[in-house]
């Protein structure tokens, strides 16, 4: 192992009182670093042969009892090399890294604090969505601890289990606590990778978050018609909120903060190429006849650096974070209006569109590879959540099918 630590003297840096400062000499392929102890003594004082103190220093109580902590610091430094090592990480670790592991440097002994740390560095990403989950979890569990700190020894599988208790007895729902808890998983495991706690640790390794099956989203293919041939004044708001919802269908079920985010320099050739923000998965998707008309309407005396449709107005991306979370609110309650005057029972928001377009695409055939492609998503079995059931009317038909065969 191309990885030590040494307890020193050392003699190259001379404080005002003559003393030199007891150190740990880190070195890791072929680089060193220095790991202060905190401790400096006059040179006669150190026992270069025994690596230690002598007895015949005076400062401190017990010459043993210092001796013995600086071991005790040597051994545990060691001890966390040889796990690095053990894991297979060390050789793929900067000296830095490991000098950070070993002082705990980097390391939010509060589960609050790194939580708010990871959030602010999200917001610098501009991910801003990301950012207002951690921090809206940070402050949940702090009322849950009635303000307390929360260390992450303490997140363990009893605190995750009470806190389900308390958030069950609520009245509040399996669906949103698991949301809650993907949160914390996620800070948590991000904890783990920077070395911030032991995954042997993991409060989720005999916890299992659960979810109920909600309700079916999506759409029958004659009620997305009745959307799109609704006839709307142009000059009424829910006339951009119907367009909003069939642009949405026809680009592949794309999500509405995707949607905001188009320019004009995103139509290329006759094509929409664009990269989800949340995956950076490439849209590269036709503009059929359809979706022409409707993206003619707010194309019209735009520079190619212009949104297309009317929801960003701003430069600041934190404001347009905001803008864009205003008119979702807006496009909620206008399709609500939408659904009322098209007759259609289910609940419209917008991300009906979104499953709407992935149940019709598996009830056409198209190849669930495809489908996840078309969504954007990185991983099939995202894809597989959206399509988890099928409507029951198309259940039903299948089970006629059976009796009828016999």
């Amino acid at each position: 192992m191309r990885t030590y630590i040494t307890l020193l003297l050392d003699t190259r840096r001379a404080k005002k009182d003559g003393s030199f400062p007891i150190i740990f000499r880190l070195t890791h392929l072929r680089k060193t670093t220095s790991i202060s102890t905190g401790y400096s003594i006059l040179e006669k004082y150190w026992d270069y042969r025994k690596c230690s103190v002598k007895k015949t220093y005076t400062k401190v109580a017990s010459i043993a009892t210092l001796n013995t902590l600086l071991l005790k610091e040597e051994a545990n430094a060691n001890d966390i090399i040889n796990k690095l090592n053990d894991k297979g990480q060390l050789n793929f670790m900067s000296i830095t890294q490991i000098k950070n592991r070993i002082t705990r440097k980097s390391n939010y002994d509060s589960f609050y604090e790194y939580g708010e740390s990871l959030a602010e560095d999200l917001k610098v990403a501009q991910r801003f969505g990301t950012a207002r989950s951690y921090r809206g979890i940070v402050s949940i569990l702090k009322t849950f601890t009635k303000g307390k700190d929360l260390k992450f020894n303490e997140l363990n599988y009893d605190f995750i289990k009470k806190f389900e208790k308390y958030h069950l007895a609520k009245g509040n729902s399996i669906n949103s606590l698991s949301v809650y808890l993907r949160a914390i998983k996620a800070i948590y495991n991000k904890g783990i990778k920077a070395g911030l706690v032991e995954r042997e640790a993991y409060p989720f390794a005999y916890y299992s978050i659960r979810q109920t099956p909600t309700e079916k989203r999506a759409l029958k293919i004659e009620d997305i018609r009745k959307i799109m041939i609704l006839k709307l004044p142009k000059d009424m708001a829910i006339f951009r909120y119907r367009n909003y919802f069939i642009c949405s269908y026809l680009l592949y079920g794309m999500n509405f903060t995707d949607m905001c985010y188009l320019k004009l320099e995103n139509i290329i050739d006759g094509r929409i190429k664009f990269r989800r923000r949340k995956t950076s998965k490439l849209y590269d998707i036709k503009i059929t006849e359809q979706l022409a008309q409707i993206l003619d309407i707010y194309l019209e005396g735009k520079a190619k650096n212009d949104y297309i449709f009317p929801v960003i107005k701003r430069e600041d991306p934190a404001i347009q974070e905001r803008e864009i979370s205003w008119e979702r609110k807006r496009y909620n309650r206008g399709l609500k209006k939408i659904g009322e005057l098209c007759g259609i029972e289910q609940k419209l928001t917008t991300y009906v569109s979104r499953h709407s377009f992935a149940t019709q695409a598996m009830l056409n055939d198209v190849p669930l590879q495809a489908i996840s492609a078309m969504l954007g998503h990185t991983k099939l079995n995202t894809t597989q959540i959206y399509l988890k059931s099928l409507p029951t009317n198309i259940l039903d038909s299948y089970n006629q099918k059976l009796i009828a065969a016999i």
